[in-house]
């Protein structure tokens, strides 16, 4: 059925024109239009610039602004991330100054250490030959002690000890001059008579004897020499020798 266009109502007659219609004459109705609204646009831009502004205006997502407390926690986290850093720095300088400061007070240490014990082992060698010294002298000491007493008991043990000693003295002398005298305490002049009186007799010798010499000793007198063979002197020579002097009497 077909309706007259005179019959059609505002709404029956839409066209297609409105969507995409290229015609000359649909052109030229959308540019007349959207040149109208341009007109109208800048007459409120310059009448109301504010207004337009705001309704032309790009749409801009609204950024959230932190809270007091926000901030503050940000901000506490920020000195406690400087404090760590700063913190691991400074223990790692000084542990490197620590560990060097260490060294050189154990190397000042151990050098004191040294030179210490060095005085001690120099004290302690003073020490050791001091006392080497001390124990010698005392050992020497002890033992002419022991010898005097051995010799004297010696003497009164086995007087015959006499005749060595006067061989001894005797053989002594390079050559025999007279007069030729062997002076004993009366007791090792009999010893001596009856034991070597004879080989006395035939070399020249004549036994004297005489109190004030002690047994186990002898005096020679010749016509160029004297021989003092008597106990007493000859442990005075011994004495003497060794840097003492004990009294063979003492």
């Amino acid at each position: 059925m077909v309706i007259p266009k005179e019959s059609q109502s505002a709404y029956q007659r839409w066209e297609m024109t409105s969507f995409g219609d290229e015609r000359p004459s649909a052109v030229a109705q959308r540019r007349a239009a959207q040149e109208a609204q341009a007109a109208v646009d800048a007459r409120r831009a310059a009448t109301q610039p504010e207004q337009f502004a705001q309704q032309h205006a790009p749409m801009v997502p609204a950024i959230p602004m932190p809270t007091v407390d926000e901030i503050e926690a940000i901000r506490e986290a920020a000195r406690q991330e400087g404090y760590a850093e700063g913190h691991a720095a400074g223990i790692a300088a000084g542990h490197d100054a620590g560990y060097q400061d260490g060294l050189d007070m154990g190397r000042a240490e151990a050098a004191v250490e040294l030179t210490h014990l060095q005085s001690l082992a120099t004290e302690f060698g003073d020490a050791v030959t001091a006392a080497d010294a001390a124990i010698s002298n005392d050992v020497l000491e002890l033992a002419l002690h022991l010898a005097r007493n051995m010799v004297r008991t010696s003497f009164e043990v086995r007087p015959e000890l006499i005749l060595p000693v006067v061989r001894e003295a005797i053989d002594y002398l390079p050559t025999l001059q007279q007069p030729a005298l062997l002076m004993l305490h009366p007791e090792d002049a009999l010893i001596v008579r009856s034991s070597i009186g004879h080989e006395l007799d035939k070399t020249g010798w004549r036994v004297i004897e005489d109190e004030s010499i002690a047994r186990g000793g002898c005096r020679v007198d010749t016509a160029s020499n004297q021989i003092d063979a008597q106990i007493a002197s000859r442990w005075q020579r011994l004495s003497q020798a060794l840097g003492k002097n004990l009294d063979w009497l003492a």
